[in-house]
């Protein structure tokens, strides 16, 4: 089965990792060695994060 390529660019990634406190593995590592739950923690966090970038843009009618 073929990778699609990632939506979140590699900088968010390690970003949203050193928040989390998980990046230490990703050096380590790489992304395979993290967790499911540091995995999927990542991307309930970029989905707050987009959220909250989306509702800057939007103006009152």
């Amino acid at each position: 089965m073929a990778r699609r390529n990632g939506v979140m660019s590699e900088q968010l990634k390690e970003e949203i990792a050193k928040e989390l406190g998980f990046y230490d593995v990703v050096q380590r590592e790489g992304w395979g060695g993290i967790k499911s739950r540091d995995a999927g923690n990542m991307v309930k966090r970029a989905i707050e994060m987009a959220g909250r970038g989306m509702g800057d843009n939007e103006r009152p009618h």
